[in-house]
């Protein structure tokens, strides 16, 4: 991780430092006179609509080509292109819903009691008289609401003091910037379309035969061809075992695939092929797309139900001691399931719990604390595979204690769903 500030507390993480200190760099054709810099970026030829998420440029890596007589390698005379993340997509500046001058962190922590939260909250119209003349409900809490209140109750205090205390080195660090009438001016950059065809390519993945057991095609390699058919993808795990990172295109777009990784491109129901891999992973992260009244009202993706999560074969992937660690909303509904139905259905106990807190360039709540429709934290549930006989006692030994508590504070990316690097 690109870590800015370690504090008891918790983290202050820099996304985009991290992403670009993975490697995205590829091998090109020799380089022109001089090693001209090119400018490009990873998406389809003629997409005008798609805004790309990482820019390139392409320099010679051995310095400027030698003359007649030079005795430098070809391969040293190879250009190399490096892609970065694009840096607007981090620029939040501005809290997406201001928060009362009494709320912002810099007022210091208010130790509001969670009847006080409810009576003021109980006092206001939780909304308004529509255009037809219709009265909707006032602001009187349901049991899932009352049940929400009452966690963040018991962890707001960490967060706050957790964050302040982050955001200050930040601060001190010169990584983020205090309020000034300069940055006032500043706006959020919305991201343009973003095109990506992984959504329709996991749904193709539905339309293929399943993959058996005894299937021993279980890997592709990629090779320098940039150009892969979509179903050599589908059916199996792709690596990339290179040094260099490789552009695969799929359906018109290009995708990066990092040096010495491997994924398996295909739908919750078909992971055959990841299992006929036949690796372990030391720790697994996973992130639902869970079931909430937002998604079904905007289609944006298809959500799984709690049959569906508990059928991802995570005790035939974990190594002993497998750390798993789940994103999950802030209904307390999926996290009572996560830590009483899901981890106990794979063996895995549960150790702590997280938050990741967003924030703003200026060290600001993206979103008001006290917001009753959203938060500015999201819930990580940490948890570790339970082995069985003493081989995995003896393992257990070496393996270092979850602290029960801790935040990660973070400049959110404006990408939906682009969670922080673990």
């Amino acid at each position: 991780m690109s870590v800015v500030a370690r504090l008891p507390a918790g983290w202050l993480l820099d996304h985009l430092s991290f992403i670009n200190r993975c490697g995205y760099e590829i091998g090109d054709s020799f380089a022109g006179p001089g090693g001209v810099p090119l400018s490009t970026c990873a998406t389809s030829p003629g997409d005008s609509r798609a805004t790309p998420a990482f820019a390139a440029t392409s320099s010679s890596r051995g310095g400027p080509l030698p003359g007649p007589g030079g005795a430098t390698e070809a391969e040293d005379r190879r250009a190399k292109t490096k892609y970065v993340f694009r840096e607007e997509l981090f620029a939040v500046f501005k809290p997406h819903i201001a928060a009362a001058p009494e709320e912002q962190l810099w007022q210091g922590f208010s130790d509001a009691s969670l009847t006080e939260t409810r009576a003021n909250s109980n006092s206001e119209e939780h909304r308004q008289r529509t255009d037809s003349g219709k009265r909707k409900r006032k602001c009187v809490f349901n049991q899932g609401e009352l049940d929400a209140l009452e966690y963040h109750s018991k962890v707001r205090k960490l967060i706050w003091e957790g964050t302040l205390q982050l955001v200050q080195e930040g601060l001190k660090s010169g990584y983020l910037h205090g309020v000034t009438a300069e940055h006032s001016c500043w706006k959020n950059v919305v991201p343009g379309h973003v095109g990506c065809g992984l959504v329709e390519l996991c749904e193709m993945a539905k339309q293929f035969p399943a993959v058996s057991e005894s299937d021993h095609r279980a890997v592709h390699v990629l090779s320098d061809e940039t150009s892969v058919p979509e179903q050599d993808l589908l059916s199996c795990v792709t690596e990339n075992r290179s040094s260099c990172t490789k552009i695969v295109v799929l359906m018109g777009q290009k995708y990066l695939v990092p040096p010495k990784s491997s994924f398996l491109l295909s739908d919750v129901s078909c992971l055959q092929p990841l299992l006929n891999y036949k690796k372990k992973y030391d720790v697994i992260v996973i992130d639902p797309p869970w079931e909430n009244k937002s998604v079904k009202r905007s289609n944006r993706y298809s959500h799984l139900s709690s049959w569906q999560i508990k059928q991802i074969p995570v005790p035939a992937l974990a190594a002993p001691n497998c750390l798993v660690v789940t994103w999950v909303t802030n209904r307390q509904k999926h996290l009572r399931f996560v830590k009483d139905e899901l981890y106990p259905h794979w063996s895995v106990k549960t150790l702590a719990e997280w938050h990741w807190v967003k924030i703003t360039r200026t060290g600001e709540f993206v979103l008001p604390l006290e917001s009753l429709h959203k938060k500015p934290y999201e819930v990580l549930i940490l948890g570790r595979v339970q082995g069985d006989g003493k081989d995995a006692l003896r393992k257990s030994e070496d393996v270092l204690p979850v602290p029960e508590h801790k935040i990660i504070v973070s400049v959110p990316c404006s990408l939906h769903s682009h969670k922080p690097p673990l």
